[in-house]
């Protein structure tokens, strides 16, 4: 059964599971993570104790991208199962107490969407909902403009012609096989306003936004030799950030609160700064946007607590929530991330996989870490998205045979990046079932992104009844923070210092040590310690506690 037990709108302090479902739990044995694996797992979730799944894109796709190239925005990838299916799982993921947020991928298309294939058939209509345009050069031989992929490499593909005359050329700013849609294109607008309803309709409660800052484009197509990087991008180059997006998303808003309750939006929007992330979080637009901050900066409390200011502030000022994450899909695991030398400056995911061969990871560090940040996070007013496999304490798995790899950043680097197939690995529950759990027992099929040796000890069988293990600490955790701290939003700083924080939220006081030295506790109850390991009344190094101190 759906509840709320605060006064705030649900999604407003939610705990939200993001299942990347290829990776999740595979039902039917072919490796492949899908929609039975997924509502054989539901309990697990709710006894997790989390408030909704965010499912990354389930519909047909040619898997290009892992399903961020979309076929059919209005079915379900076979693979994963049927749409009678996703009907279930609906139903059951309400039922026990969960909601369903889905993704939907605006900026484009797969190659193989009906669409494109029209365009490429002739067809002037479906040419026009994407953006063809000519080349430059005595021939049209040069690209329209010198616009580079976000994977690597050129962001126009030319066309040939059945009759091998070559012709124009299209816009993908991620893999050739995701032409860019023209959202100048009125059918564009309408085609996402009425697919957002069909799944409204069968009680989906809404949706991240893949791409959010990209739909509109300047139609000047002007050079720019801004940063087109995958996770921080600048408003200043014409393909990110335009205001025409904010259009896009009022009318967006206006189909989700015709329905009763309202169905949400959350975007994925890499923009320059919280004050242009704020744009999209104004009263009549999106609902939530990920404050993606903590997914590179360094395990200090010197570099932490700014961000958790500057965020705040932003929000604050559009009236919105801050949403925060640690992990996700598209970055190093945060295991790994804190498992080596804590730089001064942002880690980037692409500049963190270059230093994997000069520095060998501290994974037991890591995991301190890890379990400290997890913490802090969780106490912070506002919604907060975890990753499949943090709540296992999972690192990223980086010796990965190239021939195994299937992320398109791999394949398309120009410069060495083995992309983020290793936070994709899929997981180990345990117990019977082969590929460590992944799969049924007695599958034979591998998992479709090969499992490192050991990736056992790391299941839920293992941990589920350790009181020590990674996963009883997100269960005790999400339980408190329902106890103490939903609906709580008078945040307040109590210490900050270069190696320690303290704020407090609701009767709860949350300190975080990330130097080495263990370091003197306020008096209280300690509902919750990231770790043990120093006198009573002191916060050990690289650790986070809870005090109840009302």
């Amino acid at each position: 059964m759906l509840h709320s037990d605060s006064a705030a709108p649900w999604w407003a302090d939610a705990a939200v599971y993001q299942v990347y479902i290829r990776s999740f739990a595979d039902g039917d044995g072919d490796g492949v993570g899908d929609l039975a694996g997924l509502r054989a797992r539901i309990p697990y979730l709710a006894e997790l104790g989390v408030d909704a799944i965010w499912i990354n894109p389930w519909y047909p796709s040619p898997q290009a991208d892992g399903g961020y190239d979309v076929a059919d925005f209005r079915d379900i990838e076979p693979a994963y199962g049927t749409l009678a299916e996703a009907d279930l799982l609906i139903a059951e993921a309400h039922a026990a107490g969960l909601r369903v947020i889905l993704d939907i991928v605006p900026n484009h298309t797969s190659d193989q969407h009906a669409w494109f294939q029209a365009a490429l058939a002739g067809d002037a209509a479906a040419r026009a909902r994407y953006l063809f345009r000519p080349g430059k050069g005595e021939h049209g031989e040069l690209p329209p403009t010198n616009w580079k992929s976000v994977f690597g490499g050129p962001a126009w593909t030319r066309l040939v012609h059945p009759d091998g005359t070559p012709g124009e050329w299209y816009l993908h700013l991620f893999a050739p096989a995701q032409p860019d849609l023209d959202w100048e294109n009125a059918e564009v607008r309408a085609e996402f306003e009425e697919i957002l309803r069909f799944w409204f309709d069968r009680g989906v409660d809404g949706f991240r936004v893949d791409v959010a800052h990209g739909l509109v484009k300047d139609q000047s197509f002007a050079d720019a030799d801004g940063p087109m990087g995958l996770l921080r991008n600048d408003h200043t180059h014409p393909a990110w950030d335009n205001d025409g997006v904010h259009e896009i998303y009022r009318g967006w808003r206006r189909v989700a609160d015709s329905y009763d309750p309202p169905r949400i939006f959350v975007a994925e929007a890499w923009v320059s700064g919280n004050e242009r992330l704020a744009r999209y979080l104004r009263p009549d637009e999106l609902h939530t946007a990920f404050q993606f901050d903590f997914l590179g900066v360094p395990f200090s409390a010197a570099a932490m607590a700014p961000v958790v200011d500057s965020a705040r502030d932003a929000v604050a000022v559009a009236g919105g929530t801050t949403t925060w994450v640690l992990s996700n899909h598209d970055v190093v695991r945060h295991v790994t991330r804190y498992a080596r030398s804590q730089p001064e400056h942002y880690i980037d995911s692409a500049w963190d996989r270059r230093r994997w061969a000069d520095e060998k990871a501290d994974l037991d560090l890591g995991v301190r870490r890890a379990r400290a940040a997890t913490l802090f996070v969780l106490a912070l007013p506002g919604t907060v998205y975890l990753y499949q496999g943090e709540e296992l304490g999972l690192p990223e798995v980086e010796e990965i045979p190239d021939e195994a790899r299937r992320d398109p950043v791999f394949q398309m680097s120009t410069d060495g990046d083995v992309g983020r197939d290793g936070c994709r690995i899929p997981l180990p529950w345990g117990g019977d079932g082969a590929a460590s759990g992944f799969s049924p027992a007695g599958a034979h099929a591998a998992p479709w992104l090969p499992q490192p040796a050991g990736w056992e000890r790391f299941s839920v069988t293992a941990q589920e009844d350790d009181p020590a293990s990674v996963l009883s600490l997100y269960r005790a955790a999400l339980r408190l923070r329902r106890t103490y701290l939903r609906g709580a939003t008078d945040f307040a700083w109590v210490h900050r210092s270069d190696d320690v924080v303290a704020f407090r939220v609701g009767p709860v006081e949350v300190w975080t040590n990330t130097g080495g030295s263990p370091v003197p506790l306020p008096a209280g109850e300690v509902l919750l310690a990231s770790a043990g390991g120093a006198p009573d009344g002191f916060l050990p190094g690289a650790a986070t506690a809870w005090l109840h101190r009302s």
